[in-house]
């Protein structure tokens, strides 16, 4: 047996006890990129992929400012009052410099951070997109075997984060804010086309009257944007995450769509349709790891990057030609 694989069962076994820092333990593996730590991730996966499946996986995007952790920090206190244990994932941007997280998740949900029945994990994006969707859904998978029966995946709103995420997770709750403007003009049509529920946030105090205007307003723009599809409309809601109303109605969405979506078949599908676009950004990785692993390669890739910038070649003659060796 290879030295990368000891101890993956061991650690399998004590993750589908509930064991937490077994948890925190197998999602450090799965985040590395050491070779030998691949190999025991990838082992570690497949020995836990039966225990998995059964989770609320619901993402939340907004942009900041929209009061996503306030939210999801009482949101969480709600249901592991109601019993559930509630795994949240955080992906967190990194810093370009040091490659660090720069959101202090765990201090953002202050209630959830010490409660026992909830654990919080940012996911660093190190600066790649791609590879931020790959090892979170490895994550969820470890959450949900180690029994977290609703898993929230937080994205901060910018770029493309959204649609990685939505590709994670069987629900995706947009949150938007009223008062900054043209309500309107916050309806992202890439977002928007992604989202299962809306929600506006911040309803309380003198925000309340223009929560529930823009809320109006949103809904009524949906029925062009986001028309009705496989039975499901989706709804617009008015939230505070500061004084808790309306977080109920937002959790009684997100199990009617889970409902809705069981019934009509469109679990099964958006769940293997996630497997298959998993199994594309693998690929992918592969393909990156040997283009940055292999010295001939990287070596030439080094000498056409010159004559591209020098126009000596044309950019689809030089990728051409990266791929011909790849492909050898």
């Amino acid at each position: 047996m290879r030295k990368s694989s000891l101890g993956h069962h061991d650690l399998a076994i004590r993750l589908r006890s509930g064991d937490r820092a077994a948890l925190a333990r197998a999602i450090t593996l799965v985040e590395s990129t050491h070779a030998d730590h691949r190999l025991a991730a990838r082992a570690l996966i497949s020995e836990i992929l039966p225990a998995t499946g059964a989770a609320m996986r619901v993402g939340l995007t907004g942009v900041p400012g929209v009061g996503k952790s306030t939210l999801i920090d009482q949101l969480g206190t709600n249901l592991t009052a109601a019993g559930h244990r509630v795994a949240v994932l955080a992906v967190d941007p990194s810093s370009t410099r040091s490659g660090g997280s720069i959101l202090a998740d765990k201090t953002r949900m202050a209630r959830l951070a010490v409660d026992r029945n909830a654990f919080i994990r940012p996911s660093p994006t190190g600066g790649r997109l791609g590879g931020v969707a790959q090892r979170t859904r490895e994550a969820m998978l470890l959450c949900e075997a180690a029994g977290f029966g609703v898993v929230l995946v937080e994205t901060v709103g910018v770029g493309q984060s959204e649609t990685a995420v939505a590709d994670l997770t069987d629900v995706f709750v947009v949150l938007m804010l009223a008062g900054a403007g043209d309500e309107l003009q916050g309806l992202k049509k890439g977002v928007i086309e992604l989202a299962d529920i809306v929600a506006v946030n911040k309803a309380d105090g003198e925000n309340l009257a223009r929560a529930a205007k823009a809320a109006a307003e949103y809904q009524a723009a949906l029925h062009v944007v986001a028309p009705v599809s496989w039975g499901w409309a989706v709804p617009v809601l008015s939230v505070s995450g500061l004084t808790n109303a309306g977080l109920d109605r937002l959790w009684q969405a997100v199990e009617a769509h889970r409902l809705t979506a069981q019934a009509k078949g469109e679990l099964v599908r958006r769940r293997r349709a996630q497997l298959v676009r998993w199994m594309h950004t693998l690929i992918e990785e592969h393909a990156t790891s040997r283009l940055r692993s292999d010295p001939t390669i990287r070596a030439r890739l080094v000498e056409l990057e010159r004559q591209v910038a020098a126009s000596h070649l044309l950019p689809d003659a030089a990728a051409e030609e990266i791929a011909t060796m790849l492909r050898r």
